[in-house]
Parts: C-alpha cells; sequence; structure tokens
C-alpha cells in the first residue's frame, strides 16, 4: 500500500489560512483593545510664578481671591492649574469655581461652575508642585475673561507663589464667597496669586500654543490696567483674525526684569524654561525676548561682567532645548533703550551685536525684528517717541501694538 505524499500547494494553502485567520484575530482583538482618544488640551493663558520678597499669611487667612484671566482661543471645556511652586509648606484650597466674567469682581448668570480635584472640592497642594483641576463643561468664547474663584481658609503660607504686576485687577474678600455673584466691598489686587494658567480643549488637530518668554517688554510694563493691550495681546487678537491660526493660542511667560544669565526679579530664563515653556500644555511655537537687563546691569555694578557671546550661547542653548521638544523657535531682537535709566553705550554695543546674531546665526527658525518695529529711523538707538511709554526703556500701548504687528502670522500656519 502507498503512503500518501504531501501536497504541497495544499499544504501552503493550509499555512495561508491559519496566517489569514490569525491575522484576523490579532486586528481583531487590536480594535477591542483601542484606548478611546484623548482630549488635545491646549494653554490658553498663562503667567510665570515667582516668589513674593514677604511672607503673604497677612492676607491670606479665610479669604476668597477672585482672580481674572483673558483667554485666547476659547473652548468649550475647561480646566484650571493653581500653583504652590514657591511655598515651603502644603496650600490648602478648600472651594474654587470658574465663570465668565461680567467685569469687576461680577460673574455672568449661569457660567459658574464648580472646580474639582480628583473629584473632591477640597484639595492640599504639596510644597514646590501645581496641580490641575478635573475638565468641566464649560463654553469660553475666544478674547473672553474668565474668573477663577477659590477659598483660601485659615492656614499659615510662606512663600506663596504669586506673578507681580498683573496690569490687571483681581479681588479679595473675607471668607467663602466662590460662587457669589459679586464681591461686594472687596480689596482690589494687582497680581496673580496661586494661579498661573488655564487650559482647553482644542476644536482642530492642528490647533497649539505660542509661548513667549521675556522680561516686563513681555510681561506688558505700563500697558493700560485691565485693557489687555500687552503685545501678547494684540497678538491673539490677530491670530483670531484670521481663520488659518484662529486655533493658535498664546501664553505670556514674561517677569518684569527678568533677566537670563542671572538672578533678577524672578529666576533667571534658563533656569525657569522647562516649567514656564516646556512644560505648557499643546506649546508648538517659542518666541524668545530676552536680554535687555543683563545689559543694564552693567551699569552701576563695576564686577558684573557680560560678554554678546554669553548671551548668544544662553539664547542657543534655550532654541535647543524648545527644538528637541519639536517646537519652532522665533528669536526676538532687543528694542532700544538710549535715555534708559540703565543705558550704556557698552551695553548698547552688546545689543546690538546681540540683535546681529539674531538676525544672521540660523539658529532660530525665524526672526521677529521687533528692534526694527519699534525704533526711530533717524536715531536707532531709541524708541521711536510714539512707541515709548517715557521711561525710553518699555513702550507705549501703541508700541506695544506696532511690535505684534511686525509678526508674521505665516510663522504660525
Amino acid at each position: 500500500m502507498k503512503t500518501p505524499q504531501n501536497n504541497p500547494c495544499r499544504t501552503m494553502a493550509a499555512l495561508l489560512l491559519i496566517l489569514a485567520a490569525s491575522a484576523f484575530h490579532n486586528a481583531a482583538g487590536a480594535q477591542q483593545t483601542t484606548q478611546p482618544q484623548q482630549p488635545h488640551w491646549i494653554g490658553t493663558w498663562a503667567t510665570a510664578p515667582m516668589t513674593p520678597n514677604v511672607d503673604d499669611q497677612r492676607a491670606f487667612c479665610d479669604v476668597t481671591l477672585r482672580e481674572i484671566a483673558h483667554v485666547s482661543v476659547g473652548g468649550d471645556q475647561v480646566r484650571v492649574r493653581l500653583t504652590n511652586e514657591f511655598g515651603v509648606s502644603s496650600l490648602t484650597i478648600s472651594a474654587a469655581h470658574i465663570a465668565l466674567s461680567a467685569g469687576g469682581g461680577a460673574i455672568q448668570p449661569g457660567t459658574d461652575r464648580p472646580l474639582t480635584f480628583g473629584g473632591a472640592t477640597s484639595v492640599q497642594i504639596p510644597a514646590g508642585a501645581i496641580l490641575l483641576s478635573d475638565p468641566v463643561e464649560l463654553n469660553v468664547p475666544a478674547l473672553s475673561n474668565v474668573a477663577v474663584s477659590f477659598y483660601l481658609p485659615t492656614q499659615y503660607i510662606r512663600n506663596g507663589t504669586f506673578h507681580d504686576a498683573a496690569f490687571q485687577e483681581n479681588y479679595l474678600v473675607q471668607g467663602n464667597a466662590v460662587a457669589s455673584p459679586t464681591l461686594a466691598g472687596a480689596t482690589k489686587l494687582e497680581s496673580w496669586y496661586f494661579f498661573d494658567g488655564v487650559d482647553v480643549v482644542a476644536s482642530a488637530p492642528h490647533a497649539g500654543a505660542i509661548v513667549a518668554i521675556g522680561d516686563s517688554i513681555t510681561d506688558g510694563a505700563y500697558s493700560a490696567l485691565n485693557e489687555n493691550h500687552r503685545w501678547t495681546d494684540f497678538l491673539a487678537k490677530r491670530l483670531q483674525g484670521q481663520k488659518e491660526t484662529a486655533q493658535v493660542s498664546v501664553l505670556n511667560e514674561g517677569i518684569g526684569a527678568n533677566r537670563v544669565l542671572s538672578q533678577g526679579y524672578g529666576p533667571n530664563a534658563l533656569s525657569r524654561f522647562d516649567r514656564d515653556v516646556l512644560s505648557q500644555s499643546g506649546i508648538k511655537y517659542l518666541i524668545v525676548l530676552e536680554g535687555i537687563n543683563d545689559i543694564g546691569h552693567l551699569v552701576g555694578r563695576p564686577v558684573f561682567k557680560i560678554t554678546a557671546q554669553q548671551l548668544e550661547l544662553a539664547l542657543a542653548q534655550m532654541a535647543g532645548r524648545a527644538r528637541n521638544a519639536g517646537i519652532k523657535v522665533y528669536g526676538a531682537t532687543i528694542t532700544p533703550y538710549e535715555g534708559a535709566d540703565y543705558y550704556s553705550e557698552k551695553g548698547e554695543a552688546i545689543r546690538e551685536e546681540v540683535n546681529q546674531w539674531i538676525r544672521t546665526s540660523g539658529v532660530f527658525d525665524g526672526v521677529i525684528d521687533f528692534d526694527a518695529a519699534v525704533r526711530d529711523p533717524h536715531n536707532p538707538k531709541q524708541f521711536l517717541p510714539r512707541y515709548d511709554h517715557g521711561d525710553h526703556l518699555h513702550p507705549s500701548d501703541a508700541g506695544y501694538q506696532a511690535m505684534s504687528d511686525a509678526i508674521d502670522l505665516k510663522l504660525f500656519q
């Protein structure tokens, strides 16, 4: 009797059937285990945290703070970032709400929403930490003001975290008033306390945030109170005016008197870079405008040394760290300052050398020439008079507008 011979065609067909069945099983299993798409969060407002010079326990016992943030991009879901970055003990927040602002310390009817943290209404933020609230449904229009209210029970607060010189009025009242429609008799504050960010869920996959890191010129020094006339605000308004850029937000990480290479008022730019830039939600672009305070520090301090090469190296370091994170980086030229209290010819020579390097080095993905936008063409060491706030260092509101107008919006498309 003959032993049956294996048919190679039949064997191959069987193998193909097995492989096909296995592939179908794996695909079905993959479909069953696919995770739901996560929401695309982007920052729509931010500020840079700082530490005050004195303890703030005097002001923050059994009080409600209601703080106003002018958002850039809108959304239907929102979350808030609270901060105890510079605290040396935990910070207790017993209740928090968010609403649309109605101006002053009032909120718009029907918009008040309680905030929770892991489902709880009360939370302790450890020393040195930040905390994001749970998402909440709230229709936040672009370029609107939101009011974030939180209650601080009696506690000893050492090194409370804040942002000085907000150029925005915020409000403080005694007791728990987080849900109050108005805040009668509130004390006005012009800083943001324990609060440094608002995120929204983007409505488009290409949405992203611009972070602007800088000093008082980015922070908006001497801009009109409550008017949102920083150059970053004007930029946000321009971005909203074009369909191609309407999903690009602007986050202001300026600190007055900030320096790149040494401690000033607030941590130096290199030391705060990871926190204030790389940790922001949905960041796609970075604008760097820093260095004037390093240059100005030469005056009256004979032992202080700085060179253009040192500043250039530091700026290149920031650009490289951002690029490593997939962020496009735009270098901004340093604005004129002849006539300012800390002007010097040596400092001016460094400013001009650094600006030439920004324009020509190729370190950045693009250049924003703020210097050219605001200088007097007849005396390029100075601001054009209508763009000068009056101290020959900070722009007027018209100067901030001119800075924004100098930015090519195609950089963000």
